[in-house]
């Protein structure tokens, strides 16, 4: 072909092409029911979770509107960010880690994505059939039985969004009242747009854009490889064993053929959700779903072949033979994630109640009494992070001849609040020295928590005449 007309060709190529449609097939097989098993019991705990309670509350709720984050018995409030951090922090680490030793097993097996795509087209094979009469009824013309199927399906994936947008806004608005709310709508806008756009959301990720989302929104496909190596389990084709490939009767021998075990049924592209095919080599677009290897399988299962042509395997192994499952890296991320985790544990079972602040008084930093003595005002501030009201009783510790005087003693906090209070602190002179004196003070609420505090109240500096 000329330049000319290469030319031509190029512009008269149209800018955009809309992604052709993938019929994914229906193929049975041991990572196949490993899949399904992983998709019921995350779908499984996703709807259920927001119904469970713990001592008369949700057990598991993000309370935005009161800045409070309830994880079974454990309440977190704004200050305690670093906890999330931290579970954040080991989170990451913990997908890296699997990410370098079993390649994008999250993608193929824990993806909100995959999980709910998984679900939309179990809804679409009950409703419109097998890959062949899907295809079947996307080309045949409009009719009762289209629209009836075609119906059923959209019916089920509309119910199935607006079921997961209302339990999605259900972790930050109690379950039990966001239903009777939003049929009343009483809830307000926010709740009620919140349900309907993760319901839009759901609907249109799982059931149109589906493996779109992998391959163009996603940016874990773009730097996963930088967590693999030599020895990262993925989904290979074993170039050596299947070419040269092509078809042959059940009977033929194949090396006499010239061929290899590949029968070039391409089972393999048609169960890929994606639409790839894995004997090209390894693509970003591949998710690690496994489902070409249950379809390799059973294709060298029927014709007499050894299993693994299409392995979960590495790049490694398929080179020399061996797997190495102790690697610097995995022994790094697994030290980084004892450390987090262990600091993590540490610091939670650390965590108090209340806080505790003492702060100087306004004004003057101390004043002398008709009687000569010295008074020194302090405040005192606490902070609840108990989930029920409590009562801090203020108790001065030590020193002779010192007094106070805290109008409110005890001082009740609600849950979740600050309150702060005054005290006045009277000492003689004499128990100043250089200016200062110290005083202890025992704060307590008589359950489970109780801090001891030094603080230096101020005097006259080498005595007052």
């Amino acid at each position: 072909m000329s330049a000319e007309a290469d030319k031509d060709k190029v512009q008269g190529a149209p800018m955009f092409a809309s992604a052709e449609k993938i019929y994914p097939r229906e193929m049975k097989g041991r990572f196949d029911r490993l899949s399904k098993l992983a998709t019921i019991t995350l779908l499984g705990l996703f709807y259920v979770v927001p119904w469970l309670m713990w001592d008369d509350r949700q057990a598991f709720l993000f309370d935005l509107p009161a800045r409070k984050f309830y994880l079974l018995g454990l309440t977190l409030w704004p200050q305690d960010f670093p906890y999330l951090a931290m579970l954040l922090v080991i989170a990451a680490l913990t997908l890296f880690f699997f990410t370098a030793l079993l390649g994008r097993v999250w993608c193929g097996f824990a993806c909100p994505q995959t999980v709910w795509t998984e679900a939309f087209i179990w809804m679409e094979q009950w409703a419109e059939g097998t890959r062949k009469q899907r295809m079947k009824l996307d080309k045949a013309p409009w009719s009762w039985n289209k629209l009836r199927r075609k119906g059923s399906k959209q019916l089920l994936w509309l119910s199935f969004s607006l079921w997961t947008g209302f339990t999605f806004v259900a972790y930050f608005t109690p379950a039990q009242e966001l239903g009777p709310q939003l049929l009343t709508f009483s809830a307000g806008s926010w709740a009620t747009f919140w349900t309907v756009f993760y319901a839009f959301a759901t609907y249109g990720n799982a059931g149109y854009m589906r493996e779109q989302v992998c391959k163009y929104m996603c940016p874990y496909a773009r730097f996963q490889s930088a967590m693999f190596d030599n020895d990262t389990l993925i989904i290979s084709y074993d170039e050596t064993r299947g070419e040269p490939r092509g078809g042959r009767n059940r009977s033929a021998d194949p090396q006499a053929l010239g061929l290899g075990d590949c029968i070039d049924c391409t089972l393999c592209v048609q169960v890929c959700p994606t639409g790839i095919d894995i004997r090209e080599g390894l693509q970003m677009e591949c998710i690690h779903c496994t489902q070409c290897i249950d379809a390799c399988d059973q294709v060298m299962d029927r014709i007499g072949l050894e299993p693994g042509l299409i392995s979960y395997t590495s790049q490694a192994e398929l080179e020399s033979g061996r797997r190495s499952f102790l690697r610097p890296r995995l022994v790094v991320y697994s030290a980084i994630l004892l450390v987090m985790f262990g600091a993590f544990t540490f610091s939670l079972a650390g965590k108090k109640t209340a806080d505790v602040t003492l702060l100087r008084g306004l004004g003057a930093p101390f004043t002398i009494l008709p009687s000569g003595e010295v008074s020194n005002q302090i405040r005192i501030k606490i902070a609840n992070r108990s989930p029920e009201k409590r009562s801090y009783l203020i108790v001065l510790s030590n020193g002779e001849g010192l007094t106070m005087i805290a109008p409110e003693n005890p001082l009740t906090v609600a849950p979740g609040q600050t309150e702060m209070t005054g005290a006045f602190i009277t000492a003689p002179i004499s128990a100043f020295s250089g200016g200062e004196t110290s005083i202890t003070l025992t704060i307590g609420d008589g359950v489970d928590f109780s801090k001891v505090l030094e603080y230096r109240i101020l005097g006259p500096a080498g005595g007052w005449s």
